[in-house]
């Protein structure tokens, strides 16, 4: 197991490299003059566009601009961010544990609750409880993110007043934030408010946080569930399930050790890939909601047509892609022992 954790460690490089080469490719279609727009920061670098091509060698053969990239690259330099103001090594540093306290309170919600409605579906296979367990997912799955994210908005925030707008801190706590800020320990700000006993910022914190939570868990529920559905039901239907009945187990010891353990291993996957997916950002609930992560920076980014920052987010999605991949083939040993990595 070690051996291959090393070897999929040392894969990351060559993952890097490739997604790098291909952002850095895809931008010699445009001119050095679009591409030179993307590093005026004022009014008198723009009337200096032809020695801004001249310096960051924007006239040059790919080759040439790439190696310049990876020069930088290596010594921390990701460019700077025109739409956060900020250089991208910087940026990421300052949005990522936000998108990280997204994901870690969505991440409970969205395995326990499609695991668990998609174990009671592939266990009463169309009975009532299953019958709603596919018509929820095929209604949350088709929903768009957008959608339910403005619905949620709309319904609880502008028509029933009872949860906070978009954005992390009401502006109450804002100002208490400038007067007495709360000390940056994980960058997580709920945790961080937690730690210094600060009781009204972290509330906040989390009221902020009840729209977006809702809004991931249901719109991704829909594959886990259908996922688990699945696969319990083909579990079930084994001969080692009925050998263990036939022995004289409990219903649920069946059901629970022998069955749900296996239909985890399809799931695992799937899972994987959505933690992924909330590590890289949720980009469309954090743009809706305001959220100060890694994905709203992503989408500005995009708008702005700013270079350094789509690459910078381009590159951490490659990497935690590659993380995830390994954390699932490591919950596959975990879930089956007979899973075994040479």
């Amino acid at each position: 197991m070690f051996a291959f954790i090393v070897r999929r460690l040392l894969f990351l490089p060559v993952v890097i490299f490739v997604l790098s080469v291909l952002i850095v490719a895809l931008l010699q279609f445009l001119t050095p003059e679009q591409r030179a727009a993307a590093y005026i920061r004022s009014d008198n670098q723009a009337r200096n566009l032809p020695l801004i091509i001249k310096q960051y060698g924007l006239d040059q053969p790919f080759y040439v601009q790439y190696w310049n990239w990876v020069k930088q690259a290596a010594q921390g330099n990701l460019g700077f961010s025109k739409s956060s103001n900020k250089p991208v090594w910087d940026t990421i540093k300052e949005r990522f544990p936000s998108t990280v306290e997204l994901a870690l309170y969505s991440l409970i919600p969205l395995i326990g609750f499609g695991v668990w409605l998609g174990t009671l579906a592939g266990l009463n296979k169309n009975k009532f409880i299953d019958q709603f367990a596919r018509v929820f997912a095929v209604v949350t799955g088709n929903i768009p993110t957008f959608v339910m994210g403005i619905i949620l908005l709309v319904v609880f925030y502008g028509l029933l007043g009872i949860a906070p707008g978009p954005g992390q801190l009401s502006p109450e706590s804002q100002i208490n934030q400038m007067i007495n800020p709360v000390p940056r320990v994980t960058g997580m700000l709920s945790i961080d408010a937690l730690l210094a006993g600060n009781w009204p910022i972290f509330w906040d914190v989390i009221r902020h946080l009840i729209l977006p939570v809702i809004t991931l868990t249901t719109v991704l529920n829909a594959g886990l569930i259908m996922v688990t559905r699945g696969s319990m039901i083909e579990a079930l239907s084994q001969d080692y399930v009925r050998t263990a009945k036939a022995k004289g187990l409990s219903e649920r010891a069946v059901n629970l050790k022998h069955a749900r353990r296996n239909a985890l291993l399809p799931v695992a996957t799937i899972a994987g890939f959505q933690v992924a997916g909330l590590l890289g950002g949720a980009v469309i609930t954090e743009t809706i909601f305001g959220w100060p992560g890694i994905g709203s920076w992503g989408a500005d980014a995009a708008a702005r047509f700013d270079v350094p920052g789509i690459l910078g987010f381009a590159l951490l999605i490659g990497v935690i892609t590659v993380v995830m991949n390994l954390v699932v083939d490591i919950m596959y040993a975990a879930i089956d022992p007979r899973v075994r990595f040479d």
